[in-house]
């Protein structure tokens, strides 16, 4: 797994060059929120449990046809299955915060996973929809926790869209 720094310095080093002025603003942006990174990080962490549970229960009343017989989240393994997932992208994009850089998504979780989910019959526009709803979520408790800026909290929740849809959405 490579932070935003690694990737950095993997990247002029490839083409041999110093670093420059675009460069060095980059680290330094990334060190500027770098406590609010691990703030964020401490917050989703402490209540990752509650954020997934919240996120499931906002969905399934969104989509209610997800958990009726014949919907993909109809009998106790398959819910069970969602909010494991929706765990498991959460654990995830918060590791993208702190690192800063979304490669871990890329490598841990998003190689492949759209075929897999067609190929199984899993709706991708639910997905999408659970960890836009979780992203909102955090949001709301990393600004709780004092966290003025929450944009950066943002991208690892937009990747994983992104990857995901058919379209940016």
């Amino acid at each position: 797994m490579r932070d935003a720094v690694t990737t950095l310095i993997k990247n002029y080093d490839v083409i041999g060059r110093y670093l420059d002025r675009n460069a060095m603003d980059s680290l330094k942006s990334y060190f500027e929120t770098g406590t609010a990174r691990v703030q964020a990080a401490a917050v989703i962490n402490s209540n990752a449990a509650a954020i997934v549970k919240q996120a499931g229960s906002k969905l399934f009343e969104e989509l209610p046809e997800l958990i009726r017989p014949g919907g993909n989240a109809y009998t106790t393994r398959r819910y069970a299955a969602c909010l494991r997932d929706m765990d498991y992208y959460l654990r995830y994009a918060t590791y993208a915060v702190v690192a800063g850089n979304m490669n871990v998504l890329d490598e841990r979780v998003l190689q492949g996973l759209r075929e897999t989910y067609n190929s199984l019959g899993v709706p991708i526009g639910s997905t999408v929809q659970g960890i836009q709803i979780m992203k909102g979520i955090v949001k709301e408790q990393v600004a709780a926790a004092g966290v003025a800026n929450t944009a950066f909290v943002d991208e690892p929740f937009d990747h994983i869209t992104r990857e995901l849809s058919e379209q940016d959405v």
